[in-house]
């Protein structure tokens, strides 16, 4: 009969996050996960495999965390006003960022994404959701008047897709917040339907 773990399987998975995080996937050791885990080497590893499948499932969490509490709280509001708040999310939670860790999931796609063939699956599927998200907005947005049509929706997406990327790494060397809501307004003008009146959405 196995054993019932004896540790928070929730708090050592947001311990091994934070290490991760702070120092990256390669700079990371397994000492490094265990003291901030409280765990010993061999409990880490029986509990959660190598290093590799450790971060596996500390990035899932971490997706599930941010992207997906995002998302699922964003989804309710108008599809124009969500689009407007995830990004307003973004700049906060960046500038808020004092020791300039990032984003795990972007930094994992600087790091490990390019020559990693299965992180490069995993963040990539993460990246669809997130232009998916997007799409969603998009398309619902066009067909209640808020965002133009004069673009396809597909493209829209892919453009804020590349926004978030982009304020996500620029804000780790340039926290800056007048340089970051500079970087998106032009995005939101670039959404906005010629018949709306734009005082909600000032530049």
């Amino acid at each position: 009969m196995a054993r019932p773990r004896e540790f928070n399987e929730t708090a050592v998975l947001d311990a091994a996050i934070n290490c991760f995080w702070m120092h990256g996937y390669e700079a990371t050791s397994v000492r490094d996960l265990a003291e901030r885990m409280q765990m010993t080497g061999a409990s880490l590893y029986n509990a959660f495999g190598d290093k590799r499948s450790l971060f596996r499932q500390a990035l899932e969490r971490y997706v599930d965390q941010s992207f997906g509490d995002r998302v699922r709280r964003f989804e309710l509001l108008p599809p124009r006003e969500a689009i407007g708040a995830f990004f307003q999310e973004i700049i906060d939670r960046s500038l808020d960022d004092k020791e300039r860790k990032g984003c795990l999931l972007v930094n994992c796609a600087l790091e490990l994404s390019p020559h990693d063939t299965e992180f490069q699956e995993i963040i990539g599927g993460v990246l669809v959701r997130v232009e998916t998200f997007f799409g969603r907005c998009v398309t619902l947005g066009q067909k209640d008047g808020s965002i133009t049509d004069r673009l396809p929706s597909v493209d829209l997406a892919r453009h804020l897709l590349g926004s978030f990327l982009g304020i996500r790494v620029l804000a780790r060397s340039r926290p800056e917040r007048a340089l970051l809501e500079g970087l998106i307004s032009p995005t939101f003008a670039l959404l906005d339907n010629d018949i709306v009146k734009r005082e909600n959405y000032p530049e």
